[in-house]
């Protein structure tokens, strides 16, 4: 496609631009204010707690007598340990993906008879309205899926005959077609991509009704709609995994926030996937990537501890990398000794791995994250816990998958729309205030002058 330039032949952007500068600059001693809770954070690194939530729990640490104490990360959904829930599903050889999407949004863990049932809802929920492909998809491509999913959301809500309707059963119908037609989405927008902006064959398949979601996906993803029991399953916990994490991350957080106005269902999960988007949030497994990339090519013997070491110092001090300083896929802003989804992820991925000729890479990522918290208190003479996140591994489960790496975030927004509905329906049902927080303003009062003496 052609690309659109920006039109600045007289300097006219450049010249503002001059000006936002200097008009947007904040001292910053105002900003480190403490009584500012820059980011929704307390000067102890805690969230700020705006809310109260029964869907999901995430813990990193203890807080004794005001000071934080380090843990193994755990994370309930419903109160429920979700390595509990993969290590029950990996001895019955199932799928649990939408048992975790029936626990969230109902409130309990179903019976066989009620999973049942729900796979059938969900079964009937998956096919998109008619024309729906040809006109939201297909048309006006996307170079980011991502963006393409957002606008997909949206557009769902003019084929809704009810859709600012905001009773439960009405949100709850939403939040079934939202699981249930996210996959099918999210492979056709992947396909459109690729063949408009990579000029490659376009393969839109429609999967049978007695799939879940991770096979669908899979069946819609390749030419040849096949795929190993092995691959779905190992995709499906991948989906479990990122399905929830709380009311505080930041696309659950814009969720909530657009619930509390009283808006309907696509604007409010549309605008978290907006959020997920971001490199900081959803986004960050795409970094990771390539941030591997860039150690393979710089470190000739992965399996020398001095040599990845040198290189992770290099990163660290900003002189390798992308610049940013970051060891992409470590360190969270909750979990301190562990991250339960990266232990439970990387658990099952090390037989993929050795079975696919990847374990030389995989024992890499083991050394990055071994000796990364060493490496750190060394550079930085920062002690804080560093453990990894669930982002160091799941790129390269997707990559043994065979999934491209422009899908890594839409399967991260695949998995996160069970609890981005759960939480809109317990904003909506529990909330009952807009959510508005407060910002200090600085400026100064200027007089307005009349335009023709300025």
């Amino acid at each position: 496609m052609s690309e659109i330039k920006v039109r600045d032949s007289d300097g006219f952007i450049k010249r503002i631009c001059n000006h936002v500068e200097n008009n947007y600059s904040i001292d910053p001693e105002i900003l480190n204010n403490p009584n500012v809770r820059r980011g929704l954070r307390n000067p102890d690194g805690t969230g700020v707690l705006a809310g109260v939530t029964a869907i999901g729990n995430v813990r990193g640490y203890n807080v004794i007598d005001n000071d934080r104490s380090p843990i193994e990360g755990v994370l309930t959904y419903r109160g429920v340990n979700v390595e509990d829930i993969i290590n029950g599903i990996t001895e019955e050889d199932r799928f649990g993906f939408e048992e975790v999407a029936y626990l969230l949004l109902i409130g309990k863990l179903p019976s066989k008879d009620e999973l049942s049932e729900f796979n059938d809802m969900l079964a009937h929920h998956r096919q998109l309205p008619h024309n729906f492909t040809e006109d939201m998809i297909i048309k006006a491509p996307s170079a980011n899926v991502m963006n393409k999913l957002a606008r997909s959301v949206l557009a769902l809500y003019s084929f809704d005959h009810n859709a600012d309707d905001t009773s439960l059963e009405n949100m709850m119908r939403q939040s079934f077609d939202l699981i249930a037609r996210l996959p099918i989405i999210t492979a056709q927008a992947y396909q459109v991509k690729r063949h408009y902006y990579e000029n490659k064959s376009m393969y839109l398949h429609v999967p049978p009704d007695n799939l879940s979601a991770a096979e669908s996906f899979l069946y819609c993803l390749r030419a040849d709609r096949k795929y190993t029991d092995e691959e779905a399953k190992l995709l499906d916990k991948c989906l479990i995994l990122h399905a929830e994490h709380g009311g505080g991350n930041n696309s659950a957080f814009t969720c909530r926030v657009l619930s509390s106005t009283g808006t309907d269902t696509y604007s409010a999960v549309a605008a978290a996937l907006c959020s997920l988007k971001g490199p900081l949030h959803g986004g960050a497994n795409k970094q990771v990537v390539e941030m591997f990339k860039d150690i393979e090519a710089n470190v000739k013997n992965w399996k020398s501890d001095d040599e990845v070491s040198e290189y992770l110092a290099k990163i660290i001090r900003k002189e390798a990398g992308n610049g940013s300083g970051k060891i992409y896929g470590m360190g969270h802003a909750v979990y301190t000794k562990s991250d339960p989804r990266a232990v439970m992820l990387k658990k099952h991925a090390k037989a993929l791995a050795d079975k696919h000729g990847y374990l030389e890479r995989f024992e890499l990522i083991e050394a990055v994250e071994r000796l990364t918290p060493d490496v750190f208190r060394a550079v930085k003479n920062n002690s804080k816990p560093l453990c990894a996140n669930v982002d160091m591994y799941s790129g390269l489960v997707y990559e043994m998958l065979g999934i491209p790496l422009d899908l890594y975030t839409p399967l991260f927004a695949v998995a996160r729309v069970a609890g981005l509905c759960a939480h809109r329906i317990e904003e909506q049902m529990t909330g009952g205030r807009i959510i508005r927080p407060g910002y200090k303003c600085i400026s100064t009062r200027t007089e307005y002058i009349p335009i023709s003496s300025r």
